[in-house]
């Protein structure tokens, strides 16, 4: 795997922030943000779709005990429905830095888009997961939280497969809407009843 940059600009503290479950059809999209320490180096940092679940459960791990601070925020279904997805996803990256416990000097933001925060200086860095160690971070903490939500909103709707899809727009959970109707977690602003795989499912 390709070795991600520790920092974009040397002696300052940079937050990396990141989303999972934007592509979902039901449950929250969530958000993370990190500092971490360069005192504490955090070994094999990736992006979290190129880890295992076992890899990026260790390294969430890794991350609570070494990063100076982190943050996990999330924007509901309804409130998804209200922003739509991408601004959404914004507005739980900005959640996430205002919950930090230190300010940093610099926000990395994954993706095309920054945040709605004016006070901290950011760049927003297309495929940032796989270019800066704090994005990486912040995508792990992301990713590993959602799929444990989605493991225990399983719990109360097994018929949609989502410990398995983790709510993402499988033909097997598109089929499931189809004959169970939607769940109270559910998009309601997405395409939930298309089950044509080749077509987007986004407003």
């Amino acid at each position: 795997m390709i070795k991600l940059r520790s920092y974009y600009k040397k002696n300052q503290y940079e937050a990396g922030c990141d989303e999972a479950g934007r592509g979902c059809l039901a449950g929250p999209v969530i958000a993370a943000a990190v500092i971490l320490d360069p005192s504490k180096p955090i070994r094999n940092l990736q992006d979290s779709k190129k880890l295992s679940e076992n890899q990026r459960l260790k390294l969430r791990d890794e991350i609570f005990e070494k990063a100076l601070a982190w943050s996990i925020q999330a924007q509901s279904p309804s409130e998804i429905d209200k922003y739509n997805i991408l601004q959404a996803s914004l507005r739980a990256m900005a959640l996430c830095v205002q919950k930090l416990t230190m300010v940093p000097a610099l926000i990395l933001v994954d993706g095309n888009k920054q945040i709605p925060i004016a006070h901290i200086p950011q760049l927003a860095i297309v495929k940032g997961d796989g270019k800066y160690q704090c994005i990486a971070a912040a995508s792990i903490l992301a990713k590993t939280h959602r799929d444990e939500l989605m493991l225990e909103l399983h719990q109360e709707f097994e018929g949609y497969g989502w410990r398995e899809n983790k709510g993402y727009p499988t033909i097997f959970h598109r089929e499931a809407i189809k004959t169970l109707g939607l769940s109270p977690h559910h998009r309601r602003s997405f395409k939930c009843f298309d089950l044509n795989p080749q077509k987007l499912l986004f407003p």
